[in-house]
C-alpha cells in the first residue's frame, strides 16, 4: 500500500506514526508541512474542504497527522490505516 502522511517532524504524534508505519514496511510519501511551503498548501487545501475537520476546525487545532490512502481515502486515525493493510 502507497501511503501519503501529511504532518510534521516537531509533531510528535506525526513521527510516532511514522515509526509504527515503518516498522510495517509501509511505503511512505511524507509531506513535512514545515520543510515545504507545496506541503503546506496540499494540506490546507485537506484541512480546509474535508469534513473530518470541521471539529479541529472549531476548535483551533491543526488535524496532523492525515494519511491519505492510494484510494483516495482519507482519515486522521492510524488505526484505520493499519486495518487496511491486513
Amino acid at each position: 500500500m502507497k501511503l501519503t502522511v501529511i504532518g510534521s517532524h516537531l509533531c510528535e504524534d506525526t513521527r510516532n506514526a511514522l515509526e509504527v508505519l515503518k516498522e510495517k514496511n509501509v511505503e511512505v510519501n511524507f509531506e513535512n508541512l514545515s520543510e515545504s511551503l507545496d506541503s503546506l498548501k496540499k494540506y490546507l487545501s485537506v484541512r480546509e474542504t474535508s469534513d473530518m475537520y470541521a471539529g479541529i476546525r472549531a476548535a483551533g487545532g491543526i488535524g496532523i497527522p492525515c494519511f491519505i490512502l492510494e484510494d483516495g481515502t482519507k482519515t486522521l486515525d492510524l488505526t484505520v490505516v493499519l486495518s487496511k493493510l491486513s
